[in-house]
Formats: C-alpha cells, structure tokens, sequence
C-alpha cells in the first residue's frame, strides 16, 4: 500500500462523498480507488465508510480519522509549497567553503554583484585551504584545487586548470642566480606551499621528459598571498598560480623562468552532494562560478589596465 496515495483517496471519497467522484477527481478508477479504501481499512483494522446500495456515509471512527489526517495532509501541502520557491528561485542561505587566495583574486570583487541579483539569497562563504567534509560539515558546495578528487561520493563540475610558474623578484636572482634548468633549483631557496599536493616534489615536463625535483628551503607557509609576498621582498623563489602572480609578472616585480619547461599544474573543481534536485541556489552559484572564474562572463570584473 501507498499510504500516502491511501490517505488522500479516503480524504477526497469522504469530502466528495462517492468512490465514483473520487475516482473522476484524482483519474483512477473505481476499482482503484476501492482498492486504497479497503487496504487503508485493513492497515488500521478499522472500517471508515458505511456503505450500502444507494448512500456512504463515514463512520464515527472514520469521521475521527478524516479530521485528523485532513490536518496532516494540509500542512504536507504547505511544506511543499514553502519549498517550492526553493527550486525556482535561488534563497536561503548557501554555505560555501573555499580556497582564500583564489576567492580573493578571483571571486570576491563579484559577488556583491552575484548577491544583488539575488535579494532572496544570503552567502555564507568560508574562505580557508583546508580539505572540509562537505557532508559532514553542512556546506552545500566547495571549490577545491586538485589533482586527485578520491572522494567519488561528490559531483565536481571542473571550473578551471591553474598552471603554474617558476618566479622570483628581480633582486634575487641578481643575489643567486638564475636557474637554467630543473636540476638548479636544489641550489635554491624554495618557498614551499604546504598545502599544495606538490609542496616537496615539484615537476616539470618538455618534450617526452619528465624531471621530479625534491626542493627544500627556509620558508614553508600555509597560504599562497604568503608565498607571493615572499617573493616580492626578494626572500627565495616558488612555483605558484600563474593566475596569482600574473600581476607582479607584468610590472617587472617578479621574473618568471625555465619557461621552456611546463611545471605542475592544478584543477580546480567545484564539488557537491549530489546533482539530484538541486537547489537553485546551488545551480546559481556554480553558473557564477564558472564564468567567474572561466573569464568568459559579465561577472568576471575586467583585469587591471584594461576598460
């Protein structure tokens, strides 16, 4: 038995007072909804209706029990319509957690404009590089820079591919010297970003090639805004986001090389429970992403320099 199908036959036959009229009303047949009536009778061992040839009537337990799930059935219908606008229209709160240098650079200076659009919609966004359980957690969605996504239980919807530079400032280089080839860098001071999958080990391909470099240096640091602001006072030279020097790079006050080579490169992904259902919220959040962060979208503010 359906119970749910059950409960609102025997609710529309006892208001509308006929199996006939119920079965027209809800698109079921007279034996169909015979067949509800009598399960549901059977399930609480009780009879609802007195039945005779020409009138049904319900009976006084049946009358009890209309009262009662009439209510139930009212308040089922007012929590789906209170969800309703859920799916249609992105509102709520949204619980996101992010990396913080990518957010800063990539995504803050538009969500303003994202949140505006929609007024219904409020953004809780946590901005750390730590792996979170999304599940467990309570976030809706993360993004994540990776280059092995094991937790198969999420859908990722791939946003971006950072690559990577080998860079330093100016200064020291003039100090140390520039490095000519992968191998080089072992004389180096490396600033290593410890939360990246490639922190110790650093890779670079040309060609068929493949050279995997263990580095080491004096500064080993949990953010990349701190990587970069290492790099711009001259302390030691790292391999980072492009995206997140590609400033410095182009007012001289970092230099990139071994430029003939391409360093690792990381994937960036957004991840979420599951793709059933939804939530707008959701749904408009990743479109917001992914332009944002593809460049391909108004969201995206427009770099320095440039109209």
């Amino acid at each position: 038995m359906d119970r749910l199908t059950a409960l609102k036959v025997f609710r529309l036959t006892a208001e509308l007072g006929s199996f006939a009229a119920a079965a027209r009303r809800l698109r079921l047949s007279p034996a169909a909804i015979s067949k509800n009536i009598a399960e549901l009778e059977a399930h609480l061992a009780i009879r609802l209706f007195n039945r005779t040839t020409r009138r049904m009537s319900l009976t006084e337990a049946g009358g009890l029990y209309y009262e009662r799930i009439a209510r139930v059935l009212d308040e089922l219908d007012e929590a789906d319509h209170a969800v309703g606008p859920l799916q249609q229209m992105p509102s709520g709160i949204l619980r996101v957690s992010a990396p913080m240098t990518l957010t800063l650079l990539g995504l803050s200076a538009a969500i303003p404009q994202f949140l505006t659009r929609y007024p219904r919609l409020s953004l809780d966004l946590n901005l750390e590089d730590r792996r979170v359980d999304i599940v467990r957690e309570g976030y809706d969605l993360a993004i994540r820079g990776s280059d092995d996504l094991k937790d198969t239980s999420l859908v990722a919807r791939k946003l971006m591919t950072l690559d990577h530079v080998v860079c330093a400032a100016p200064s020291y280089f003039e100090a140390s010297g520039l490095p000519a080839t992968p191998e080089d860098l072992r004389r180096h001071n490396c600033i290593q970003f410890t939360l990246s999958g490639h922190a110790d080990e650093w890779e670079f391909r040309r060609a068929d090639r493949v050279v995997r470099i263990a580095v080491n240096g004096r500064y080993k640091v949990s953010s990349s805004l701190a990587v970069r602001d290492a790099l711009r006072a001259g302390f030691g030279l790292s391999l980072v986001p492009r995206f997140y020097v590609r400033d410095d790079l182009a007012a001289g006050r970092l230099r990139a090389v071994l430029q003939d080579w391409a360093p690792n490169e990381t994937s960036v992904y957004a991840v979420y429970p599951s793709r059933r259902h939804l939530p707008a919220k959701v749904r408009a959040f990743l479109d917001f992403v992914s332009g944002a962060l593809g460049g391909a979208h108004p969201w995206n503010p427009p770099e320095r320099g440039t109209a």
